[in-house]
C-alpha cells in the first residue's frame, strides 16, 4: 500500500513538472515570436526604450495609487 502511494505521488510530481515546463517552453516561443532587431545596437535600443517604458508605467502606477485616499 505504501509503495502504491510513493508511485501515485511520484506521477503526481511528474506531471506538475511536465505542466511547468510546457508552459514555460510556451512563454520562450511568444518571446521568439517577437520581431527581432538586425544588429546588436537595435536590439539594445530596443531593450533600453522597453525597460524605459516599463519603468515609466510603473512609476505612474505608483503615483496613481499614492495619490488615492
Amino acid at each position: 500500500m505504501r509503495a502504491v502511494f510513493g508511485v501515485v505521488g511520484l506521477l503526481i510530481v511528474v506531471a506538475m513538472v511536465g505542466l511547468i515546463a510546457r508552459s514555460q517552453l510556451q512563454s520562450r516561443q511568444v518571446i521568439a515570436a517577437a520581431p527581432a532587431a538586425s544588429s546588436v545596437r537595435e536590439q539594445s535600443q530596443q531593450l533600453q526604450r522597453q525597460v524605459a517604458d516599463d519603468v515609466a508605467k510603473a512609476l505612474s502606477q505608483g503615483a496613481a495609487r499614492a495619490s488615492e485616499p
